[in-house]
């Protein structure tokens, strides 16, 4: 009987819905992280993106992983499409600079940057963090405007609608802009 109980008790656990802390409209932290692009590590800060445009920040578990993989895949697939609407991506896992160093190259392909937040002060910044493995980052996707509030936050462990749900909120964002 107590193992029924205790094996209820981790379901009512994993069914509660995880949610990021920043909603939108809330102002989007600011953060200097270790990154890589192709290979190649440089210093990402957040403000500087938006200095040129939208910013979708996405935050995934650990490089590598089948998920993320994948997921780093469809954003590289997808990553023109961004461009073309003036915005940029940027990934962010609790992993080393090493391994995220390799992810740029293999997973995303040399298209976009991943951060290193081996200290996890940016996941914790944007209440991130798993609920049932805090040394994780949860799947969490946040379309952020240039004047840093946030736009738009989609969480789900499936990799598979952070793509499509960033780059809708992406487009509704551009055809609300004034015409040049």
């Amino acid at each position: 009987m107590k193992r029924v109980v205790a094996l209820l008790m981790v379901c009512v656990t994993l069914c509660v819905p995880a949610r990021a802390a920043l909603d939108v409209g809330d102002a989007a932290p600011d953060f200097t992280l270790p990154a890589a692009l192709g290979g190649k590590v440089f210093q990402y800060t957040l403000s500087d993106a938006l200095a040129k445009g939208p910013v979708v920040l996405y935050f995934f578990p650990a490089a590598f992983s089948d998920g993320c993989s994948l997921e780093a895949h469809l954003f590289a697939e997808s990553i023109g499409k961004f461009q073309a609407l003036g915005a940029s991506v940027i990934g962010v896992s609790g992993d080393d600079l090493e391994l995220i160093t390799r992810f740029s190259v293999q997973a995303c392909q040399g298209k976009f940057p991943v951060a290193a937040d081996e200290k996890k002060a940016v996941i914790k910044a944007y209440d991130t963090a798993m609920m049932t493995r805090p040394d994780y980052a949860n799947r969490v996707s946040f379309v952020i405007a240039p004047n840093g509030k946030v736009l738009f936050v989609y969480l789900n462990l499936n990799p598979e609608q952070h793509v499509e749900r960033t780059l809708a909120a992406v487009q509704e964002w551009a055809m609300a802009q004034p015409k040049r």
